[in-house]
């Protein structure tokens, strides 16, 4: 990070638009550091399962190279999505796409927000000229608008769907599909949007208390049906008396006694 670092104050500085460079190769240099230091990323985690610190410099790379740019967020949802495919049961990897889908959220909010103030403006004063400045945050207002959410979030639960088909008994692929269709429930013009995944660098105004363990748990518990427990005591008996399968069957004596434990009945 330290390197990268350096190189982003070097790429930052005016002396690099010179006469033959006019300031393109800085971005494309940008461009190809992200690339690199995300393979390197790819190969960390691949090596060694809920690579923490690999994950994280991934994120702090989109942060501070990248800067969240929408395309870039968008190409990283498209390549992870092979990887997560094939390790179903790395949390990691999934909590990293719940972050990618999270800032295309706030990135969208900001920006759409943004381009209703520019409107505003431009109606109360109708003879006023855009600027270059002006006519730039539009253009990149308009990029935000074309990514559709509704559809990225979609895909998501369909992948999610299919992945908890083909290999059931992932306790990560549920708690994404939740996190996902709790994302999917929420307005994007609210302000309310799920955590992200708690990074070096990231959120760092905010405190991290709050987060344990117990929270955790009572995050991933269940709503309670509104029929009542006695509902899903009768779905359990049901399944145990008709299911074939070894697997089936421990984990519907296991939620049983999770129900025992937390309703008391």
């Amino acid at each position: 990070r330290w390197v990268l670092q350096q190189l982003i104050q070097e790429n930052s500085l005016p002396s690099l638009a010179t006469k033959g460079n006019l300031g393109t190769a800085p971005v494309e240099r940008i461009h190809r550091l992200v690339q690199e230091e995300m393979n390197v990323c790819s190969e960390a985690a691949g090596r060694y399962p809920s690579n923490y610190n690999a994950w994280s410099h991934r994120i702090w790379v989109l942060q501070h190279l990248a800067k969240l740019a929408v395309k870039v967020l968008l190409d990283e949802l498209s390549s992870t999505k092979y990887w997560v495919s094939m390790h179903v049961s790395d949390h990691s990897g999934f909590h990293y796409r719940q972050f990618l889908l999270n800032s295309l959220i706030r990135r969208t909010v900001t920006d759409n927000n943004i381009l209703v103030q520019n409107q505003m403006v431009n109606e109360q004063n109708p003879s006023l000229q855009k600027g270059e400045e002006s006519a730039g945050t539009e253009a990149a207002c308009a990029e935000e608008q074309s990514v559709d959410l509704p559809r990225r979030l979609d895909e998501e639960m369909e992948l999610c769907t299919e992945l908890i088909d083909n290999y059931p008994g992932h306790e990560t692929l549920w708690c994404h599909s939740d996190e996902t269709l709790s994302n999917s429930h929420h307005s994007p013009a609210t302000s309310h949007m799920a955590q992200a995944m708690d990074v070096d660098g990231l959120n760092e105004s905010s405190s991290k208390q709050g987060y344990t363990q117990e929270t955790k748990r009572l995050k991933r518990a269940p709503v309670q049906d509104s029929l009542g427990p006695e509902m899903e005591y009768q779905f359990v008996d049901k399944v145990l008396s008709t299911c074939r399968d070894v697997d089936q069957a421990r984990f519907a004596t296991a939620y049983r006694k999770w129900l025992v434990t937390f309703l008391g009945q």
